[in-house]
């Protein structure tokens, strides 16, 4: 079998955040889809170890913000490659906050959406968040990242807490 097929599915990169009313988490995942426009719900799975997973049960809601073309690698690694448990991923760069009070990134966006948990499901490694749109909005006009332009002009990895890892597979 070869599991790189799925590295053919189209996906982008996206920012999580919650804030559980002690402290801010965020990381980067792969996994945001829009799953009904009546009601307005979209999906995001993140794995159960990042801290981010916690914050997001706990709080009840998250934002979610479409990461653009502009971000570079420094972006996607304080998002994607080091830990909300021990590390304010906000510090140091522009940001707004959501109807939900989650914040999200205000450079680097393309656009957010902020959402009140409606569902959760267990999938293992990962909890899939379903969850309906209380806020949203355009932040610029720059493309949204894909996940093929990450891996391609980027030259990004995969992270082992991804659900799209694939041990030795980049």
């Amino acid at each position: 079998m070869d599991a790189s097929a799925l590295f053919k599915f189209s996906s982008g990169l996206y920012v999580v955040s919650a804030d559980d009313g002690e402290r801010t988490a965020a990381c980067l995942v792969n996994t945001g889809l829009q799953v009904t426009s009546s009601p307005l719900q979209v999906s995001v799975t993140v794995n159960k170890e990042n801290f981010t997973c916690g914050a997001i049960e706990r709080a009840g809601h998250f934002s979610l913000a479409v990461v653009d073309e502009s971000a570079d690698m420094l972006f996607v690694g304080r998002f994607g490659f080091r830990t909300s448990a021990d590390y304010d991923k906000y510090d140091g760069i522009a940001s707004a906050v959501a109807a939900t009070g989650d914040p999200y990134p205000a450079e680097h966006a393309c656009s957010f959406v902020a959402c009140n948990v409606v569902q959760t499901l267990d999938v293992g490694t990962h909890v899939t968040f379903v969850g309906e749109v209380v806020d949203a909005g355009n932040l610029s006009d720059v493309p949204p990242m894909t996940y093929a332009y990450y891996h391609g002009t980027l030259k990004g990895k995969t992270p082992p807490k991804a659900s799209s890892y694939v041990g030795g597979i980049r």
